[in-house]
């Protein structure tokens, strides 16, 4: 297991690279640069001032060279200055938005699992019921719609119409005026309505595989076994049948957290919250490229991580994936 282990946290480093790559070639072929937002717009800017500027900032080295620099920072955990007017650390402000980022989704990915796997299982075993049919009306009725306009329709809903939820930030006012359990509830209200809209999409996608991977394990022969052996069929489905069934979910959720993440930037945006999705959408506005390439690293770190958590959960629930490996290596 530990071969298995090393062999894909070295598998990580090149994917690394690759990726800070091709995110540093793409950022820096779009149009504008950091400078025409601080000069355009002043009537009293020259074109020597934005010279200079360019200089400051280093734009005006080779892409290969103003790569090179910005890598030979990373390795010692430096991902420069931002280009905003505060000119803070891009690392501080990333890891002062990014555990907001990380409870969102995780709360979403413990969201769709608690509901899809229950779902998958029950519409597995009762196919083509009515129960079967209705779910997946449902499940693919959330999933085709837009995000952002179901996320405005829930606002408008339960915000405004009803008062009964938060339509915006992580915390009302007053905060700091409620008793322990009064803020509790004010942040639960005010994580509903996004981490719901995080994790619709993904129900019906893990909800479908959950059933076709259990329809297919239930025609197993070691299943008839079991239920010849007159094993009761809740013992059937959740002890011998659900473990093989779940293996195929576990790699798509690993391959899910890059859409988690990507997402956080539409509803973080719509929902004001301080995460890392609105610090990245208020970066491009701005073109600050230290503070975009700083959130794009941790977003690939966080889902190369992902990835590697479904592989070893792949291989901690099938030893033939530990077995494969280690010949491998």
């Amino acid at each position: 297991m530990l071969q298995y282990l090393a062999k894909r946290l070295l598998l990580l480093i090149p994917l690394l690279i690759g990726i800070t790559l091709i995110s540093f070639v793409v950022i820096h072929l779009a149009p504008g640069e950091p400078t025409d937002i601080q000069t355009q717009m002043n009537p009293q800017a020259s074109a020597e001032l934005q010279d200079r500027l360019r200089v400051q900032y280093g734009l005006d080295q080779p892409l290969y060279v103003q790569y090179g620099r910005w890598l030979s920072r990373l390795v010692q955990l430096d991902f420069g200055e931002s280009f905003a007017t505060d000119r803070r650390p891009v690392l501080d402000k990333v890891l002062e938005r990014l555990p907001v980022t990380i409870l969102l989704n995780v709360l979403s990915i413990v969201l769709i699992l608690a509901i899809s796997v229950p779902l998958g299982i029950v519409s597995a075993v009762k196919r083509n019921s009515g129960f079967d049919r209705t779910t997946t009306v449902l499940v693919f009725t959330g999933f085709a719609m837009p995000s952002f306009w179901l996320a405005l329709l829930m606002m408008d809903w339960f915000g405004v119409r009803l008062g009964v939820l938060p339509i915006s930030g992580l915390k009302s006012l007053g905060y700091e005026y409620l008793n322990w359990g009064g803020q509790i509830l004010d942040r639960i209200s005010h994580l509903i309505l996004p981490v719901f809209i995080s994790a619709i999409g993904g129900l019906a996608g893990f909800s479908r595989y959950m059933r076709s991977n259990m329809l297919e394990v239930v025609r197993q022969d070691y299943i008839l076994t079991a239920r010849a052996k007159g094993l009761s069929e809740r013992v059937v489905i959740y002890k011998h049948a659900l473990r093989n069934a779940l293996l195929p979910v576990i790699t798509i959720l690993g391959l899910s957290v890059p859409g988690l993440i990507g997402g956080s930037v539409i509803f973080e945006t719509i929902f004001a919250i301080p995460g890392m999705g609105k610090l990245f959408y208020d970066g491009v506005m701005m073109r600050d490229y230290p503070l975009i390439m700083g959130i794009l690293v941790m977003g690939a770190v966080l889902t190369l991580l992902g990835n590697l958590l479904a592989d070893i959960s792949y291989a901690l629930a099938d030893p033939r994936i530990r077995q494969s490996g280690q010949q491998e290596g």
